[in-house]
């Protein structure tokens, strides 16, 4: 069998290219070069005999015979790792959870203390991703996804929907009328935006220039320094406004198209850990929404 396949390092390698579709991305994540990832990529294609990438001037897109491959190299996977932890009694209480950084920062880090005490021999992994994953990672049992839409691919529930609101340091001057003169930041390529509140409470908006951000985590750092203002939502303004490091100067609240989404994944529906997790999270989100 040994000779039949091809290398585990070269496989690992293929889902990680394939998930970011970026051999940086690839690199990042598996703590090698990039021109080891590529060289690892190409040995992979020499060994079937078929390209698995087309590479494009700033983007890799999958061939169909890479479609066709991921599958089965990922359900090869889960299927190592399943095998490993029932092995090893690691499966009952370890939980790999994925986020993006702002909600893993703002809202899930200060209530671990709370699971801690809950569920003491739960070992938890948690992963952050800057944009919306195309997928879980692999290995992950559940995910919080901040989204307008998430993957059909498993199991999906919504967590919690929003309105989105503007926030300022205590003091910072401005009124509506003073908004567009003052600096705005905003995290990128969200339909929760500057405009769309704007147009919301019928605002004249003239679209002054606004600073972007991949992560709210920016935007929100600036206006608790008194930089400007940046529009924010509760799951990760709340906590920042009850320390009075933010204050939402105005009450016009826009309702949020992106919302909340719980993930699960097949291997969760087995692991009493993971499903005492999502369990935890349903019970604090819904007494933080009562809150």
């Amino acid at each position: 069998m040994q000779k039949s396949l091809p290398p585990l390092g070269w496989l690992r390698t293929f889902e990680a290219a394939a998930r970011h579709l970026s051999f940086t991305g690839a690199a990042r994540d598996l703590n090698m070069t990039q021109s080891a990832v590529s060289q690892q990529i190409k040995s992979l294609e020499g060994y079937l005999g078929q390209p698995l990438f087309q590479r494009r001037p700033r983007a890799l897109e999958l061939t169909e015979a890479g479609i066709t491959y991921l599958p089965v190299v990922r359900e090869a996977f889960r299927t190592l790792l399943r095998g490993t932890q029932a092995i090893t009694g690691a499966q009952q209480h370890a939980v790999q959870v994925q986020s993006n950084i702002s909600f893993a920062v703002n809202w899930l880090a200060p209530r671990l203390p709370r699971f801690r005490a809950e569920h003491p021999d739960v070992q938890l992994t948690i992963s952050t991703e800057l944009w919306e994953p195309r997928e879980m990672a692999e290995g992950a049992s559940i995910e919080i996804r901040y989204s307008l839409r998430p993957s059909d691919t498993v199991r999906t529930e919504v967590l919690r929907t929003e309105d989105y609101y503007p926030v300022c340091a205590p003091g910072y001057d401005v009124t509506l009328d003073t908004l567009e003169d003052q600096p705005l930041f905003d995290c990128s390529n969200l339909l929760s935006n500057w405009a769309n509140w704007a147009e919301d409470q019928a605002l004249n908006w003239r679209n002054p220039p606004i600073t972007y951000s991949t992560t709210y985590l920016v935007s929100l750092s600036v206006a608790m320094a008194g930089g400007g203002l940046c529009l924010a939502h509760d799951t990760i303004a709340r906590g920042l406004i009850e320390q009075g490091r933010l204050v939402a100067p105005f009450p016009h609240r826009a309702v949020m198209p992106e919302a909340y989404y719980l993930l699960l994944s097949p291997q969760a529906e087995e692991t009493p850990g993971a499903l005492a997790f999502a369990d935890w999270l349903r019970h604090e989100m819904a007494a933080d929404t009562l809150h």
